[in-house]
């Protein structure tokens, strides 16, 4: 009985290092670049697949580097008052998680190589750099996460790339050949472009809760993420403004003929509720609740959209 309870407590201990609730980051971004490929009559199924499985494992394997990272570097606390890390509270081991970040990203390389084949060095380019971002986000020497770049890291990757590139896969699959070098004519779109930006805004915000909620805590601990050098009061405009510009975007789509983007606009309670309660609450368990509804908003703002646009 000791050995079973032993195990399901350690399949605990990876969930919560895998950080479940931020998946909607990857995932998102991903559904809004097959959505407006299938609008485009260009989708193509296996490239779609392979860049939101590619996406989970970056996202995963980031979410293991950053909390071997901030454990080994001193910055998580084991009383810390956010989501808890494993690493820091000696559920995992630091070199098991350590082991467990490099895997997960050598496997979405492996992946990679399929995308690399139908997208050329554009794909290889952004795959790797996507990974060695992901590990120096508190990786390395001189974490960029503990400067400040943090939130343009997320807006760009878990935006910009993450819908054109998937948008491009599977354009480059119809429309192109194989290993290619250059950016073929047609794969890449304003639409795609603005899609990036919607959803790198709310992938953004998430990320922004997050570090709203850990200021003192990250203040205490040298990490000067965006929201410890803005402070409590500019970080709240930051996140307003990123929503703003999330229920922006489909208003381009809905004059180009797109009125069915119209269903995001569900949405708009769960994102008013948001900002009311980063206006209201500025510590404590609350904003852990926050940061699980952003990632919600996000994920259902993004299959809203995806089918908003395609259908």
């Amino acid at each position: 009985m000791r050995e079973e309870t032993s195990f399901r407590d350690r399949l605990h201990a990876w969930w919560m290092a895998a950080r479940v609730h931020t998946l909607p980051a990857g995932i998102s971004p991903v559904l809004v670049g097959i959505g407006i490929a299938a609008a485009d009559e260009v989708f193509s199924l296996w490239p779609a697949l392979a860049a939101l499985v590619g996406a989970v494992l970056i996202q995963i394997g980031t979410n293991f580097a950053n909390d071997y990272s901030d454990a080994i570097k001193g910055t998580d606390a084991p009383d810390r008052t956010g989501f808890t890390r494993v690493t820091a509270a000696g559920l995992l081991e630091a070199s098991t998680v350590r082991l467990a970040a490099f895997t997960t990203f050598g496997l979405a390389i492996l992946l990679g190589t399929y995308l690399v084949y139908i997208g050329g060095l554009p794909i290889a380019i952004i795959g790797l750099s996507s990974v060695l971002f992901g590990y120096l986000y508190t990786g390395g020497p001189k974490p960029y996460g503990y400067r400040g770049l943090g939130d343009l890291f997320v807006f760009v990757y878990f935006g910009l790339v993450a819908v054109v590139g998937t948008y491009y896969v599977q354009a480059a699959d119809v429309l192109a050949s194989p290993l290619t070098v250059a950016i073929p004519a047609g794969t890449i779109t304003l639409e795609a472009i603005l899609g990036g930006i919607a959803m790198g805004a709310l992938t953004t915000a998430i990320l922004v809760v997050n570090n709203y909620r850990d200021i003192e805590e990250d203040t205490a601990a040298g990490k000067r993420t965006l929201a410890v050098m803005l402070g409590p009061r500019w970080t709240r405009v930051e996140f307003i403004a990123l929503l703003a510009v999330a229920y922006l975007v489909p208003i381009y789509f809905v004059f180009e003929g797109y009125e069915l983007v119209l269903f995001v606009y569900a949405t708009l309670p769960v994102g008013a509720y948001a900002i009311r309660t980063m206006l209201i609450i500025q510590e404590g368990e609350t904003l852990n609740q926050l940061l699980s509804n952003v990632g919600r908003l996000t994920l259902l703002y993004a299959i809203l959209f995806a089918v908003g646009v395609w259908w």
